[in-house]
C-alpha cells in the first residue's frame, strides 16, 4: 500500500507547550513553573538537571523519575503504544527526551546500573541520537555559564 509505513510505528509528536517553553526562555523558576504545569515533563527535566547541578543526586533522581512518568502520560496521550520513533528534531518531545536522560544520568549517579541500560535502550530506541545531541546541548551550556 502507497504510503504505509513498513519500518514500524509513526513517529509520536507531542503537542507543543508554548507557556512552559517561553516562560523558561524567559528565566521563570521551574520550581514556580511546575505548580502551574505539573503535567510538563520538561518542567520535571529542568528541575532535576537543576539538582544535578547542585549536587543533590537523589532530588535530581525524584523530579527525573516524575518527568520520565509524566512524559509516558504525555507520549501515550499522543498516541504512542510503548515503542516506536520519538524524534529529537520535534522540540516538544525534547522534554520527554531530556527527562529520560535526567533519569538515567540520575540512576547512574546512585549506582542503579540496570536503570542506566534499560533507559540507554530506551532513549537510543526513540532517537538514536538524543543521548549526543542532549549531552551536547549540556555542555554548550556549561561553557555559557563558564562565560
Amino acid at each position: 500500500m502507497i504510503g504505509e509505513n513498513l519500518l514500524g510505528p509513526e513517529p509520536t509528536r507531542l503537542a507543543a507547550e508554548p507557556t512552559v517553553t517561553e516562560a523558561l526562555h524567559d528565566g521563570a523558576d521551574p520550581h514556580g513553573l511546575v505548580r502551574e504545569h505539573p503535567e510538563s515533563p520538561l518542567v520535571w527535566a529542568e528541575l532535576a538537571d537543576l539538582a544535578d547541578a547542585g549536587g543533590r543526586e537523589v532530588e535530581a533522581y525524584a523530579y527525573a523519575r516524575v518527568g520520565y512518568h509524566r512524559g509516558l502520560d504525555a507520549l501515550r496521550k499522543s498516541g504512542w503504544r510503548g515503542a516506536g520513533p520519538i524524534p529529537w528534531d520535534h522540540e516538544p518531545n525534547r522534554g520527554v527526551l531530556r527527562a529520560l536522560y535526567a533519569l538515567r544520568r540520575a540512576a547512574g549517579r546512585i549506582g542503579e546500573e540496570s536503570e542506566v541500560e534499560r533507559l540507554t535502550e530506551f532513549l537510543n530506541g526513540a532517537d538514536p541520537s538524543a543521548i549526543e545531541r542532549i549531552e551536547a546541548r549540556e555542555r554548550a551550556q556549561a561553557e555559557a555559564e563558564r562565560g
